[in-house]
């Protein structure tokens, strides 16, 4: 549907006209996405994404989470390369944003290097891109860190305690580098070969010790802990920009203003909430659900007061009240390795794409069909704890010899990831504040039905996906509105 939908925006709108264009950029956790859109119309023309494949092992097992950055680089490459010259020639503005939390560190005047001959640049003195995912910050480490000045907790994977936990256990390592940003603020930094960082303050707000109220990080806080302050980066306003492209860039011309970077969740509902009763659903590595608040909404003052919602900077000074779990796509990615791994043990191999294939099939079948056996087995999926119980896991209860079939745990799984995101923002909460009906994006959502349908009957109000779905096209979005 989605590339029915592209094909006639592509032949009602031509990538020759006179209206101008933006890119839109995406440096998401498994795939780099990029959107070319008419910045009158709104519209997308071209959307291409490719996978990084960047994940490398971690010397603290499951407790790291880090990806290889040259290949993140190169995969953003590739997308750009393949977006028609002439659409590129047009684009009056870039719009970025990407996965939030991470932090990596780099080398001033050494990070990269543009290569004449091709447009593109080579990562040279640059760290690993430490993800979201990441859980080496324990919550007793976190809890020897001081409290923020903030109304936004610090968690594992967010880039000041990454910072912090690097100054404490490895601080060999801070003295390699100099600045530091999310991917997203590399590549700007990169593009418009930016001496010091700019990071947006829906970034900033990300990484742990940002007064939103204030656009301040906590420096005194951060000096007392040790941590030098130049590894900060400079923040500015969500949706201002940060530079210029300081070279052509593989059809783009120099001198394209450049946006400092947003978040990948603020550019994916983005397109989403047109109204005050809608709520975004996005499904994809994790779950989110998020609702726009009202103007003039200011958050409460201590982290404590929010329990599992975040009041997250959103744009024109405006807040987004957010559940953000992560257990999300993640959780069914990882019931396909298992029975993966099973087959293989088994002494067969079995594609993955065979066995994503099956297991939602026979889940359709199964909820086509219910019993009181099949509805009594319950899965809680939350195999990497949630950053509100870091050592929750995953537990199965109701198990009876009817309901151990594919279909029946795979329809399992899709409640239990719809049930754990309810927890966190309730249904009740919803409607309290009027939302009939939830938009939903993310690949995870829109290849489930069955997934689908759990968030349905749990919130039970309609669930319509939406047509344009990237963050990719909401970074394009975002910065069509700054024109």
């Amino acid at each position: 549907m989605a590339d029915q939908l592209l094909r006639k925006q592509e032949s009602s709108t031509s990538l020759h006209g006179d209206r101008s264009l933006i890119l839109g950029v995406d440096i998401g956790t498994t795939s780099v996405k990029v959107c070319i859109i008419d910045s009158a119309a709104q519209k997308c023309i071209k959307q291409l994404s490719k996978d990084t494949q960047a994940n490398v092992p971690s010397e603290l097992g499951s407790e790291g989470n880090k990806q290889h950055v040259p290949k993140i680089i190169s995969a953003l490459h590739g997308c750009i390369s393949r977006l028609p010259r002439e659409a590129l020639r047009r684009v009056e503005k870039v719009g970025i944003c990407g996965q939030m939390h991470g932090c990596v560190l780099w080398k001033s005047g050494r990070a990269w290097s543009r290569k004449p001959d091709t447009n593109t640049y080579d990562i040279d003195e640059v760290s690993h891109l430490y993800t979201w995912q990441d859980t080496r910050c324990t919550p007793e480490f976190l809890s020897s860190l001081p409290a923020p000045d903030s109304h936004l907790g610090v968690h594992s994977g967010y880039g000041v305690a990454t910072l912090l936990w690097f100054l404490r256990h490895k601080p060999q390592k801070l003295q390699l580098y100099d600045r530091s940003g999310t991917i997203q603020d590399l590549v700007v930094a990169m593009l418009c070969d930016l001496d010091t960082p700019v990071m947006s303050v829906q970034n900033a707000a990300s990484w742990g010790y940002f007064n939103t109220q204030t656009a301040q990080w906590n420096t005194e806080l951060l000096k007392g802990a040790g941590l030098p302050l130049s590894l900060l980066p400079s923040v500015v306003g969500s949706g201002q920009a940060a530079g210029r492209l300081h070279s052509s860039w593989l059809g783009l011309p120099a001198g394209t203003p450049v946006m400092a970077a947003l978040g990948d969740l603020q550019c994916s509902v983005l397109p989403l909430l047109t109204c005050n009763a809608t709520a975004a659903l996005n499904v994809s590595t994790s779950a989110q659900l998020a609702l726009l608040l009202p103007d003039g909404f200011q958050p409460p003052t201590a982290a404590a007061e929010t329990g599992c919602i975040s009041y997250l900077p959103f744009l024109d000074g405006r807040y987004l009240a957010v559940a953000a779990a992560l257990t999300g796509g993640n959780a069914m990615a990882a019931f396909v390795q298992m029975l993966q791994r099973w087959t293989q043990e088994l002494g067969f191999n079995v594609p993955q794409s065979v066995v994503w294939t099956k297991i939602l099939s026979l889940a359709d079948s199964a909820a086509a069909s219910p019993t009181t056996t099949s509805t009594e087995l319950h899965i809680v999926p939350t195999v990497r704890g949630e950053r509100h119980a870091p050592h929750q896991r995953a537990t199965v209860t109701g198990v009876t010899v009817d309901n151990t079939g594919l279909g029946h745990v795979t329809d399992a799984i899709c409640r239990g990831i719809a049930a754990n995101l309810d927890s966190m923002m309730s249904r009740e909460w919803l409607s309290l504040r009027g939302v009939t009906r939830l938009v939903g994006t993310g690949s995870a959502l829109a290849r489930n039905a069955a997934l689908r349908r759990a968030f349905q009957k749990t919130y039970q109000v309609p669930l319509q996906m939406a047509d344009e779905t990237s963050a990719a096209y909401g970074a394009a979005l975002a910065a069509a509105r700054c024109l």
